[in-house]
Formats: C-alpha cells, sequence, structure tokens
C-alpha cells in the first residue's frame, strides 16, 4: 500500500464509523476551553498557588464577560468568598472556580456566554461534600440571581465544604 494511500485509510478511520457516519469532535469553544486548561496547568507550576493569584486571575476573568454573566459571577464570587472563606479562587477551563485546601476544585460558575449556551451554570465536583442518598444535583441552571437562589447557593456551598 503506497503512502498516500495508507494516510487517506488512517484519516477516514478517525472521522467516520464502521457505519459510514461521520463522527463529531469537539467544538470550538470546547477546544479552547481544553487549551485555556492546558495554560492554567503551567502557570499553577509555575506559580506558589497563592490565594491572592488565583482571586486576581477569578477576578480578570469575570471582567471579561458579558454583562447578564459578568453580574451572576460578580454576585457568585462574594456569595462563595463570604460562605466559605477556606475555599480558594481559581480559574479552572477559563472558569471562575473555588478549591480546597488540597487544590481540588469544590464549584465552578460556566457563564452561558462560554459555550453559546441559554443559561449559566453552577456546578460541584466530587470534592463536594452534598452526597445526599444515592442520587443528587451537581449542577443548577441559572438565569438570574434572585434573593432567594442566593440563599439556596450559599447553604449548597456551606454544606459542600463542611
Amino acid at each position: 500500500m503506497s503512502q498516500l494511500a495508507k494516510k487517506d485509510t488512517q484519516k477516514s478511520a478517525r472521522t467516520t464509523t464502521a457505519k459510514g457516519k461521520e463522527v463529531k469532535g469537539f467544538t470550538d469553544e470546547e477546544r479552547a476551553a481544553m487549551k485555556e486548561r492546558a495554560r492554567e496547568l503551567k502557570a499553577e507550576a509555575r506559580a506558589n498557588k497563592d490565594k491572592a493569584a488565583g482571586e486576581s486571575a477569578v477576578l480578570a476573568k469575570i471582567a471579561e464577560m458579558p454583562e447578564p454573566d459578568r453580574v451572576m459571577a460578580e454576585r457568585l464570587h462574594a456569595i462563595i468568598k463570604a460562605s466559605a472563606p477556606a475555599l480558594s479562587p481559581k480559574t479552572w477551563y477559563g472558569m471562575p472556580a473555588y478549591a480546597d485546601k488540597d487544590g481540588r476544585v469544590v464549584c465552578y460558575f460556566t457563564p452561558a456566554s462560554k459555550f453559546n449556551s441559554r443559561y449559566a451554570t453552577f456546578g460541584f465536583n466530587d470534592a463536594a461534600n452534598l452526597d445526599e442518598g444515592a442520587m443528587w444535583p451537581t449542577s443548577f441552571a441559572l438565569k438570574a440571581l434572585t434573593a432567594a437562589e442566593e440563599a439556596k447557593i450559599a447553604a449548597l456551598v456551606k454544606k459542600a465544604v463542611s
């Protein structure tokens, strides 16, 4: 088999299934998020991982967000800092996140603009202590933050770090 024919065979094997259907890869937004995470990991390795540097990075990311996401992110940042001061702000896949003393992300905010979604998301990772029986929610869609949502988020964040 010639080199050219071999290359074409390898390429088509990656983009089609056995039934001939085309397999879709990551979106441009997902690839950008993964590249951003790789940059974050490199920066963390170089930095001394102090809380002030993480907070500056989170505040910079929040400042870049468009209006509705930015307002929610600013409010969430204040709620999380007040509810769980032991958590350290850091960026995670280019999004505001809050980590425990071991550096594990406990909770994070995904702005709607990040993946062109109709709502923002506030979520928790497995480091969060939210277990309730065999099933419990780990992320929440956010269209707006009222006093009721803010109180619920504050309680969840407190429970997550307990």
